[in-house]
C-alpha cells in the first residue's frame, strides 16, 4: 500500500460535479483552487506535501492544474483529510474574495 496519496484541485473544486471529479459536498468546496493553495494548507495541517505541477487529472485531461503528493499519517482517511484541507483553505482566504 502506498505511503502517500494525491490531491487534485478538482477534488475540492466548486462548480464541478461528482462526475467531473469533485470528492466533497458542494457546501464544503472551494472556488478556483490551485495546487499551491493545497500545498500550503496541507503544510499548515502538519502533513508533508509537494506539488507536481505538470500533472493533469485524468477526468480533466485537457487541463494541467497539477497535483499535490501528500504523505499519509496513520488513522487519517483521504476523505477526512480532504474535508480538513477544504476547511483550512476557506479559513485562510480573505472574506468575500474568490481567488
Amino acid at each position: 500500500m502506498p505511503d502517500h496519496f494525491y490531491v487534485y484541485p478538482a477534488y475540492l473544486g466548486r462548480g464541478l460535479s461528482r462526475s467531473d471529479g469533485r470528492r466533497l459536498p458542494e457546501a464544503e468546496t472551494v472556488p478556483d483552487l490551485t495546487a499551491e493553495e493545497i500545498l500550503e494548507a496541507a503544510k499548515r495541517l502538519g502533513f508533508k506535501a509537494e506539488v507536481e505541477s505538470g500533472k493533469q487529472y485524468p477526468r480533466q485531461f485537457f487541463t494541467y492544474a497539477g497535483r499535490v503528493k501528500v504523505t499519509k499519517r496513520s488513522g487519517t482517511t483521504k476523505t477526512a483529510f480532504l474535508r480538513a484541507l477544504a476547511a483550512e483553505v476557506r479559513k485562510h482566504r480573505p472574506a468575500g474574495v474568490k481567488k
